[in-house]
């Protein structure tokens, strides 16, 4: 697995370097096969070091964990009990959908944007009238390729936890529909199905 540790602001010593090695190496031996890579990010805010792991376990399995605490070497332990939880609730499942994708079709190629919202208008629009954008549009701010693929909804919700992303779309594999599961305000889990509206 290729290790990738790096500081935002924050030096990273040889000796934290090894320790993040070999921590992240019994992690991912414990759980899969093999890993492809991770990345390690140390960052310092206040009197406090976070740490951000994010794991691309096989193809299109992402795991993120985060930690916080006074030194570097916990904030990264934090991170990584985070990520060892995760991955503990869904370890069949991982298992099991990591040996189904070679029977699986392949997913969907689609492109991503992150867009950065135009400056609204100055005054607030009398009853009846619409809002108007001082511009045309959004800027696009960045453009990522990604893929859509065909999970179940239980899969698509271990999918979202272990990536701890705030949404996934998805195309249902019972209904062919695409669909969205959603991280609500309330820590819930949201699923917005189109396929029910046909009914």
């Amino acid at each position: 697995m290729q290790i990738t540790v790096s500081g935002k602001q924050v030096d990273v010593g040889e000796a934290l370097q090894t320790y993040v090695t070999e921590q992240l190496g019994n992690i991912a031996g414990k759980y899969f096969d093999y890993a492809l890579e991770a990345q390690v990010v140390f960052s310092k805010a206040r009197a406090f070091f976070m740490c951000d792991i994010t794991m691309h376990a096989a193809r299109n399995i992402v795991l993120r964990g985060e930690g916080e605490a006074q030194d570097a070497h916990a904030a990264f332990d934090a991170a990584a009990e985070h990520l060892g939880k995760r991955l503990r609730r869904y370890r069949r499942k991982v298992n099991d959908h990591a040996r189904d994708l070679a029977h699986r079709e392949r997913p969907e190629k689609v492109r991503q944007y992150v867009l950065s919202p135009g400056p609204v208008a100055e005054a607030e629009p009398a009853e009846g009238e619409t809002l108007e954008l001082n511009g045309d549009h959004a800027t696009v701010v960045a453009e990522l390729p990604t893929e859509i693929e065909t999970l179940t909804v239980g899969e698509a919700v271990m999918r979202l936890d272990l990536a701890d992303a705030p949404v996934l779309m998805f195309r249902d594999r019972k209904t062919g529909s695409l669909a969205v599961v959603y991280r609500r305000d309330d820590g819930n889990i949201g699923w917005i199905d189109p396929s029910a509206a046909k009914v």
